[in-house]
């Protein structure tokens, strides 16, 4: 990528560890790592889909196929690599199955997150840790207004809950282990958590996620079925969150106590709009996108409206999105349209021509 260099330039050459790096958000960051220089590697359980993100990018990358709740695993691959920065998403991220799986979700995403930042604190190499949770940590009050950092954690599903336990598990491991003013003194690891919208972008492959059901029923000519497209959600390319990600890990890196804590990284208020209207802008990009009311009544409770208000990136970090709502649903049509059609992969095209959008916008991270 010519001109500014993202980040400043800060992950070229850093060695970076990602946890959950075979799934769908981590397999677009771990190909944004490498295209920045960094020394990327990865620990997960082997891709949750076939197809899948990962394996179709062929990124040449160190990968530990491992489950976050096997700490001794964890400290070897840790002591292994040598990471001076960690972003951890691995997790059991789909609501619906956590239902199915209560007990594995909560373990995982709770136990889970204690093993790594466990891991963190035993490595020497460690200077930053990013754990990645979700906008479902909060309570649910069903507000007009964007949910806040410092808003009352909770849930009303086994998946939401675990992330908000995971929240107050990094949050204690942070005042216990990490204090910032304690940074140069006692430690020397910035610890941070950060919550995104619903993402959306091609390679992903889950089930019971609406992109993901869009473009499978899309590539098999078939229509698809919608649960509840009157829900409101935040939508946003899975590009913007990362870059979100890195940014803050860019404080981090260069030790900056005042960037840990939590932070959210949600779509502009206009980006927030209903499943229903989604799907309508899916059909504009692929006209093979068909589609009708699922009319299941005994489907699992799922929250009607749920926004992030991300003023404290904004107005602390600099970050702001990108891509509006009209042009990530096009860029992610357009992926998985060229995968069907044309057996390419455009997620290094559309890398490239997100970094080139912000830099014409200005990004802070492009400065």
């Amino acid at each position: 990528m010519d001109g500014p260099h993202p980040f400043g330039n800060v992950y070229h050459g850093k060695r970076v560890l990602v946890t959950g790096h075979t799934g769908f958000k981590g397999s677009w960051l771990c190909a944004w790592l490498l295209r920045l220089g960094a020394e990327a590697g990865g620990y997960a359980l082997p891709p949750p889909t076939e197809p899948n993100h990962f394996d179709h990018l062929r990124l040449g990358m160190a990968s530990v196929v491992g489950d976050v709740r096997d700490l001794d695993r964890l400290n070897h691959t840790f002591e292994e690599f040598g990471p001076e920065i960690v972003f951890h998403l691995a997790a059991q991220p789909i609501v619906l199955r956590s239902y199915e799986d209560p007990v594995g979700t909560v373990i995982t995403n709770t136990v889970g997150t204690m093993n790594v930042l466990e891991a963190c604190r035993a490595a020497t190499t460690v200077r930053a840790v990013v754990v990645v949770t979700s906008d479902k940590c909060y309570q649910n009050r069903e507000w007009s207004r964007g949910y806040r950092e410092d808003d009352r954690l909770g849930g009303c599903d086994p998946y939401s809950t675990s992330k908000a336990c995971a929240e107050l598990i990094t949050a204690s491991w942070r005042n216990s282990f990490f204090p910032p003013f304690e940074y140069g003194k006692t430690h020397r690891v910035l610890l941070a958590t950060v919550r995104a919208g619903n993402v959306l972008g091609g390679g992903d492959w889950a089930a019971d996620r609406i992109i993901p059901d869009i473009a499978r029923a899309a590539g098999a000519g078939i229509r698809v079925k919608i649960r509840n497209p009157r829900s409101v959600r935040p939508w946003q390319h899975v590009l913007e969150p990362l870059s979100g990600y890195l940014l803050l890990g860019q404080r981090l890196l260069e030790g900056r106590p005042e960037f840990s804590g939590p932070w959210n990284f949600g779509p502009s208020r206009e980006s927030c709009v209903t499943v229903g209207e989604l799907v309508e802008l899916a059909a504009r990009s692929w006209s093979s996108v068909v589609w009708g009311t699922n009319g299941a009544g005994n489907a699992p409770e799922e929250t009607g409206s749920l926004m992030l208000d991300s003023a404290k990136a904004r107005t602390e970090l600099g970050w702001t999105p990108v891509w509006d709502i009209e042009t990530g649903v096009s860029r992610t049509m357009s992926w998985y349209r060229a995968f069907y059609e044309q057996h390419h992969l455009r997620t290094a095209d559309d890398i490239d021509r997100f970094v080139q959008d912000a830099g014409t916008s200005r990004s802070r991270w492009m400065q």
